[in-house]
Parts: C-alpha cells; structure tokens; sequence
C-alpha cells in the first residue's frame, strides 16, 4: 500500500512537470506575440461573424487580438500576393481556399509552421506544406422552403435549368470567383465530361442571377426573392439559426474546397500568428465553426446540419493560373454572351 502511494504521487508530479512544461511553452510563445504589440493581422474568406467568434475567444484565452480583412478567395489571393510582390505584406496569416493557397504557396508567400494542435487532424487532411486542411465546404443546392416546397424543389443539379426555375436561381459569376470557375470545371467528376458540358451552357442560357461569391449567393436566397442558390450548404444552418427556413437538395455526392490556414514568411507580427493558428485549429475554435455549419476535418467535431454524416465530400480539381484564364475566358463566352 506504501509504495503504491509512492508511485502515484511520483506519477502526478511527472503529469504537473509535463503540463507545467507544455504551458511554458506557450506562455513563452504568447508572451513573445504581446511584445509584437499582440495582434494578428488576417487576411481570409470566412464570414466575418465566424471569425469575429472567434477573436473573441483568442482574445479571452490569450490577450490577444484579430484584425480581420475579409474578401472572396480571390480577392484574398490578389491582394495577398500584391503586398507581398511589393515587398510590403502587411498580413500576418491567410486562411482561405486550397487552390488559391497552392497558388500563393508557389509564390514563396507563407512561412511552414507546424501548430502543435495539428494532431487533432486526420493524417489524410494534413498537407505537407500548408497543414491541416481544416474545413471542407461542400457546395449544393439550397432553397427557401417559404416560397419553394420541397415537393417542388429540384431534385438534381440538372433539373434547374428547367423553365419553372428560370429567374428564381442565385450563383456565384464564374467570370470573377475562382471557386465557382473550379466548381463547374469538377462537374465531370460528377456527371461525366458530356452531361456536364451540356449542363452548363443549359444553366447559362436561364440567365442566372449572378453575384460576387458563393456568401452573398447564401445571402440572397434568404430574401426569397430568388429562393434558389447554388451555394456552400452551411448556409441553411448560418441563416436557419436566424429564423430563416432553409433546406437542400440531398444530392448525395458534392463537390467543394479544402481550405487551409498559414503563416506569411514576411510576416511583421510572426509569433501572434503563430499563437493565432495554434487557436484557430483547436477544438474550441473549430467548434465555434461547426456550430455554424462548417463541415470541419478536426476529430470528432460536426455541424449540426440534418443528414450532414450522408453527405459524400468530393474535392474539386484545381486550376493554375494559365487554366484559370482559359475558363474564366470560356465562361465569359457562355454565362456573359
């Protein structure tokens, strides 16, 4: 019995040396970012009230704080890369989707970092250079159920060209969002190359309302004015928690981005960043995601989205920039004519 207290009490003091070494580390690692004046500058393409969750509970846990600019993936890319091509980056980190981060990774913009809250992430969604892949964003249908029942409601990608759906669809314009170029360039992995070519220049001609980014698409069905949009399927969670009634097309398989957080190699604030993406791809941060919807890659975290385990996430193909112009030129010619 006398040694069995021994050996507890030596066990509980290595378990208080452990912790008391790891909090250490990042008491050190946040004390370094205060002294950089404790703000991370972030550049991404997640909503604004998500993040602005977020810093809040960064700033509860740290003392530190987020300076947040949001924009599309590609106005996030744009500006990113300009600052940094003219040696003036004013970010610390960018979070945004996995096409325009490979793009800026090829540019020699990020810094690798590897978060020790890393671990929390599947080895299939661990990118050797950017990390965790840590959200999906499957792409769908969504609908108003107050002004579209869901007997009437498409039942497939290729029903919305139908002529009882003209003038009442909302899409991101292919011509301006890089997502949306990759997301009709994926349809093939879907449907097949003829069916999808055909498919597209058959939405095209309904003459589809188009907006900015697939946010503002979410946004717009909420009116009902147009109660249709292809748009990220967290929406109906975002806008259901407000009240408003929103549901999609089970479609089975969606296609969608990876998205991926990183630290600037010119980063001025470079240990707030650090301690930023430590946060930001832990269970508390990517919880508050979930919440809202996001279909998140940490272990064991959901949204709480009705039939969200059915839903098969099929990543997209991703485009250069020579074969983003291609499309971008291509799709002018079809949505644009």
């Amino acid at each position: 019995m006398l040694w069995s207290h021994k050996f507890f009490f030596v066990y509980l003091a290595a378990l208080v040396l452990t912790a008391a070494s790891a909090f250490g580390q990042d008491a050190k690692l946040i004390e370094a970012a205060k002294k950089e004046g404790g703000k991370a500058v972030v550049y991404g393409s997640i909503e604004n009230d998500t993040v602005d969750a977020i810093g809040k509970a960064f700033q509860k846990k740290t003392g530190l704080e987020v300076n947040y600019w949001r924009a599309s993936a590609t106005k996030v890319m744009d500006r990113a890369l300009s600052e940094y091509r003219a040696g003036k980056p004013l970010f610390d980190v960018v979070l945004t989707t996995d096409s325009a981060m490979q793009i800026m990774l090829k540019e020699g913009i990020f810094a690798k970092y590897e978060s020790p809250t890393a671990k929390g992430f599947p080895k299939d969604a661990i990118d050797p250079n950017l990390g965790p892949r840590y959200r999906s964003t499957p792409i769908g249908i969504v609908y108003h159920k107050g002004v579209i029942k869901a007997a009437d409601a498409p039942k497939s990608l290729e029903d919305l060209p139908k002529p009882q759906y003209k003038g009442k669809l909302v899409m991101p314009d292919p011509t301006q969002h890089t997502t949306t170029i990759e997301w009709l360039v994926s349809l093939e992995k879907i449907m097949g190359k003829e069916r999808a070519d055909k498919f597209i220049r058959d939405l095209a001609a309904t003459k589809p309302i188009l907006v900015e980014s697939l946010t503002p698409s979410g946004e717009r069905v909420t009116t009902g004015e147009t109660p249709i949009a292809i748009t990220f399927l967290k929406n109906v969670v975002i806008h259901g928690q407000k009240g408003v009634p929103l549901d999609y097309v089970r479609l089975g398989k969606f296609l969608g981005d990876g998205h991926y957080v990183a630290l600037g190699n010119k980063a001025s604030r470079p240990n707030v960043g650090k301690a930023f993406i430590d946060f930001f791809l832990d269970d508390e941060s990517m919880k508050i995601m979930a919440n809202v919807g996001e279909f998140v890659n940490r272990k064991g975290v959901y949204p709480p989205l009705p039939d969200a385990d059915k839903v098969q996430f099929i990543e997209m193909i991703h485009l250069d920039k020579k074969g983003f112009a291609e499309k971008r030129k291509e799709f002018e010619k079809i949505f644009l004519r």
